[in-house]
Parts: structure tokens; sequence; C-alpha cells
């Protein structure tokens, strides 16, 4: 068990220390579920206010905190310390050494140095892994890949082939990346065609061909990119879908291909972004928003959770609503409606003396 003092532990979140009792810290928890030696969170007001029912001897609290009795820890971004302490208790998952005897690992695959590959893991022709790269039980490597250093993939990934995923990524429980692309044509125009250019569908009952149309590009991830579980990255048509650098992708996201995603975004749980979508440095996907096909979206935009965008926004942008349009605009519309609440509740009011008007009026 690790065990710390409240100094290393203020000097690892750099911190400021007032000390009122000793305490030996082998764990940290919230307050109302921390003991003697456990550092206790305080990152907010509720979790402020219950470190008075509280057994902890110590707390790490924002700035400008101090509860007497009690030592605490004063840190000026409070989820920063919380993401340090995280990294010294964490507990790594249990990763067997070198290639594991259930492995399939094809003669012609090349690993790097410290490489493990875990039970069932099939390593197809022409694979490149590189130095250190952690595979866990039952994932799938395809041919051609090129994986970086120092990787992370839990158990169950799949990465199709000619996939290049960069250094330092990590892939959680399911991730695939590289299946074919959601592509097809048919022979005539079909109902889709015919609403996308005149708004309506003439022909309801006619049979198609529906042919698929392959997909001969891959995937390509970047450095310190990490994809949550079950998140689905399809491979480009006859280009590449690109991940940039630092972006980081919520499990059950699906993007689709051809897409090109760029640095350090944040793409959160089940969003959905259309095949060919252009997306700029620093963009936040909140979730459950859905991105049609054929858009681009400005660097350091932001867009909100269950947005509808059908159309393409420009950088610092906050889009928000269905269909997504700019945040002023959604609150004018929102302005807008409640006026018009208040005009009907005047008509209402006013209603039986306008009656009384016109019945006395009456040709």
């Amino acid at each position: 068990m690790k065990t710390f003092s409240v100094e290393e532990i203020t000097e690892i979140v750099g911190g400021m220390l007032t000390k009122a009792q000793d305490a030996k810290i082998t764990q940290i928890a919230p307050p109302l579920l921390s003991d003697e030696n456990t550092l206790a969170l305080a990152l907010g007001e509720e979790e402020i206010a219950n470190l008075a029912n509280s057994k902890a001897k110590a707390a790490l609290v924002p700035l400008g905190v101090q509860i007497d009795g009690l030592t605490t820890i004063e840190v000026e971004r409070p989820r920063l310390a919380m993401m340090k302490l995280l990294n010294l208790f964490y507990i790594p998952p249990v990763v067997n050494k070198d290639i594991h005897p259930t492995a399939v690992v094809d003669p012609s695959a090349k690993l790097g140095q410290g490489v493990c590959i875990g039970p069932n893991v099939v390593v197809s022709p022409n694979a490149e892994i590189g130095d250190n790269t952690k595979i866990l039980a039952n994932s799938y490597i395809g041919s051609n890949v090129k994986i970086g250093t120092n990787c992370f993939f839990h158990p169950g990934v799949n990465v199709g082939d000619r996939v290049k995923v960069g250094n330092n990524v990590i892939l959680h429980h399911g991730v695939s990346l590289g299946a074919d692309g959601f592509s097809f044509v048919t022979e005539n125009p079909d109902n889709i065609e015919q609403a996308r250019k005149d708004g309506v569908i003439k022909e309801t009952e006619q049979k198609h061909v529906i042919y698929k149309i392959p997909s001969i590009g891959a995937v390509v991830i970047g450095n310190n990119v990490e994809i949550g579980a079950n998140a689905a990255i399809d491979r480009g048509t006859i280009e590449n879908t690109v991940i940039g650098d630092d972006t980081k992708i919520d499990d059950l996201v699906m993007i689709g291909h051809n897409c090109k995603i760029g640095k350090g975004c944040l793409i959160i749980s089940q969003v959905g972004i259309a095949g060919s979508c252009v997306i700029g440095d620093r963009v936040v996907i909140a979730g459950q928003a859905g991105l049609a096909d054929h858009l681009e979206i400005g660097s350091d935009t932001i867009i909100a959770a269950k947005a509808g965008v059908s159309k393409s926004f420009p950088e610092r942008s906050i889009v928000v609503g269905i269909p997504a349009m700019p945040r002023k605009d959604f609150i004018k519309q929102l302005k807008t409606m409640k006026d018009a609440q208040e005009l009907i509740g005047k008509f209402k009011k006013y209603e039986p003396m306008l009656s009384a008007f016109e019945e006395a009026h009456a040709e």
C-alpha cells in the first residue's frame, strides 16, 4: 500500500499546506467516504460543507479555504491537483510480459523492444508495433498496421488493415479502427438524392439495387490520442480518415469515413460525425451531438450537447440547438418564444372584449 505524508502530497500537487494535525495518507476519496488515512477531496462547495461530517484528518481544498482543526492543502486548480493524485494512486491493469503463448503473431510482423502481447491477440502479416507498446487480450491487429511507441490497447480492440497509430495512444475496450465506411450508391437517383435536390420524394416504391462502395483508404491516429470504449472510426473511401494529435474521444463515438479531426479536440460520448467532415483544432463536441456529412467546423468551436448540426460553422463559434445555430441566435429565439407567450396571455385576457366589440359592430 502506498503511503504519503501531507508534506509529500503538498509538494506533488504544488499546494499550500495548513497543518492542524499529522496524517499518513493511503488513499483519496470524497469527504463522506474518507477515514483518518484518507485525503478528502473537497473540490466544490458541497464537498467543503461535507468536511464537517468527515472522519478525514486532511483535505484537498480550493485556494482560500481553511477549516479549523483540519489539515488542508490549498490548490489553485483543484481538478488539476486531483489528476496528479489519481495518477499517484492509480493501479494499472495487469499486463503479461512479452508474448502470451496463446497469441498468434505472424512471422513477418515486427515487434519493438518491451512489447507485450496478451492472450488470444492476433497480429497480422507485416504489422509493426513500436517499443513498449502493450496490447491486451482478445485484440486484433490487421495487416500492414503501424503502431507507435508506448501505446496501450485495452482488451478487445480491433485495428483494421493499413491503419497507422501514433505514439502514446490509449485505446479502450472494444475500439474499432478501420472498418469500412458506410458508403453506398444506386444505379439511378434514389429518394435521398431526390430529397436533397428537390425537397420532395417523387417515387416511393421504386426498387433500387444498392452497391457497396469499397473503402481503400485507412485511418491515421496522431500522437497522444485517447479513444474511449466501443468508439468506432471508419477508414476513408480513397483518402485517409485522420485524428489529430492530443485529441480525446469518449465512449460510443462514431466518426465516419474521410473525416479530418484536428488537434486537441474533445469529442464526448454518443457523438456521431458523418463522412467527410473537417473539424478544426481544439473543437469541443458535447454528448449526443450529430453532424451531417461534408461539414466544416472551424477551430476553437464549441458544439453543445444534442445539437443537430446541418451546416458548417466558422472558427470560435458556440453552436446550440436543433437545427444547430449560433448561441446568440438560439438565445434570441428563446426570448422571442417567451415574448410570444406573454402576447398570447394578453390576447386571451382581452379576447372577450374583442369578441364583444366585433359583435357590436357587426353589419
